[in-house]
């Protein structure tokens, strides 16, 4: 493994992005993916001490040897000197004909990064294209190979070198860096807390099977699909996963013609039917003039899915200031943790029954307020000794102790005096007892 600093002076995005597009649709539609395997050298850095040391702090450096890489993608990365301990990583996708220090030059991700401390990881193609490969049947199932393969060996390099923070983990991206950011979701629901894609389109919407970078079809906005037919793409690119699923900030401009803008709409299918979550927005605002922001499955600046849209922007939807939004949607620029989703009045009923090494208890969620819930995270914590083996109903993460139960595709909504019901199974060391304090989305419920 070694490093190479790499000075640049930065230059805004949307300069660069003006003197691309004209080229782009003609280079896409005649790429095809060439790209050499890399064998992956081992990690050469012995000690915690030395790996502390990886990069130059506040200089953009060119890592390699990361580990697993077999579309020879580049790794750049950004330490900031205000790094913090366990920090969050960022990584920031470029758009095609761009690259790492493209990114790096054009997006405020490493001055922000100087603000906030954490690690800002920057892939970089080498094919001739420079798009990231978000059409093969490799690069849409986890672990599959292709790019995203080359992607979570950075971020598990960085990771191991920093004693990064894994709950907090994010990837952003424009054009085909926002087609990556909903590839990597859909591969690494375990990796990454959340995403923000800027123009781009559904996961899987630009698959092809005939080696082909590029998708007519997908670009021009003609795929329309089902809110549940999108989801299952998701789903199937991790077959049995039913763990907490990544949030999503979407942008995209009306007057996008490179991928046009019925991909926004599909990509909100996508993702609220990915967290279970109603068609119809929780809120809906305008942030700015010319934007519309709808929320799904919270109101707050960390729904479940966020999505803007910018009447009259075109494919260069990014601009300076936007990075700040996305900060406050991944959490980045705060201190804490994420807020839930907010909801109204609720009342939880636990019917147990216990065995001398184990239990179950039903679950009831009654939605005692004025309001209708869409989407739901039920947060309590099991006595000691105890350890869910089995659920239903929801997801359950983690096992014991401090519990949240997420809500599955079918009872993500209830209605006003509405209830669901849940529960599971668990072994105990002799304490049987159930919970005593539940909240619901950050709320606490009564309990009957």
């Amino acid at each position: 493994m070694s490093v190479t600093p790499h000075t640049t002076t930065r230059r805004p995005l949307r300069t660069v992005l003006a003197a691309l597009l004209g080229a782009l649709v003609p280079l896409l539609v005649a790429t095809f993916l060439t790209a050499p395997t890399a064998a992956a050298a081992p990690d050469a850095w012995a000690t915690p001490a030395a790996r502390a040391e990886a990069a130059p702090r506040a200089a953009l450096t060119q890592i390699t040897g990361f580990g697993e890489n077999p579309s020879n993608l580049q790794m750049y990365l950004y330490v900031p000197d205000s790094v913090t301990a366990n920090p969050a990583i960022l990584v920031a996708v470029h758009y095609c004909t761009g690259s790492g220090p493209a990114m790096y030059n054009g997006t405020e991700y490493a001055q922000l990064a100087d603000k906030y401390g954490y690690i800002v990881v920057y892939p970089s193609v080498t094919r001739s294209s420079k798009c990231f490969d978000v059409a093969s049947p490799q690069a849409l199932r986890r672990s599959g190979g292709s790019d995203p393969v080359g992607i979570k060996s950075m971020v598990d390099w960085t990771v191991r070198t920093y004693a990064a923070d894994t709950d907090r983990i994010f990837v952003t991206g424009i054009s085909s860096g926002a087609m990556m950011t909903n590839v990597l979701l859909g591969d690494y629901p375990d990796v990454f807390a959340a995403g923000a894609a800027f123009a781009g389109v559904p996961f899987a919407c630009f698959a092809t099977t005939n080696g082909s970078e590029w998708n007519s079809d997908c670009a021009n906005g003609t795929i329309t699909r089902t809110p549940q037919a999108w989801g299952d793409l998701v789903r199937g690119a991790y077959p049995g996963y039913t763990g907490a699923r990544p949030r999503m900030q979407l942008w995209h401009g009306t007057a996008d013609d490179v991928l046009r803008y019925p991909n926004f709409g599909e990509e909100i299918k996508q993702w609220t039917n990915v967290h279970g979550l109603s068609q119809t927005p929780a809120v809906t605002d305008s942030p700015q003039s010319n934007w519309t922001r709808t929320r799904y499955g919270g109101t707050g600046d960390r729904a479940p899915v966020e999505a803007i849209s910018l009447q009259g922007t075109g494919h260069n939807v990014y601009a300076w200031g936007m990075g700040e939004r996305v900060l406050t949607f991944f959490g980045l620029n705060s201190s804490g943790p994420a807020p839930q989703p907010p909801a109204g009045p609720c009342k939880v009923t636990v019917t147990p029954s216990a065995w001398n090494t184990g239990l179950t208890a039903s679950v009831t969620i009654t939605n005692t307020g004025t309001t209708a819930i869409n989407g739901w995270r039920l947060a309590f914590t099991l006595p000691a000794g105890q350890t869910i083996t089995n659920g239903w109903g929801a997801t359950y993460s983690p096992t014991s102790g401090a519990v949240t139960a997420t809500n599955v595709s079918y009872n993500a909504a209830i209605a006003p005096g509405a209830s669901v019901g849940v529960g599971y199974q668990a072994s105990h060391t002799g304490n049987s007892a159930i919970p005593t304090a539940y909240a619901l989305n950050g709320t606490a419920c009564t309990t009957a």
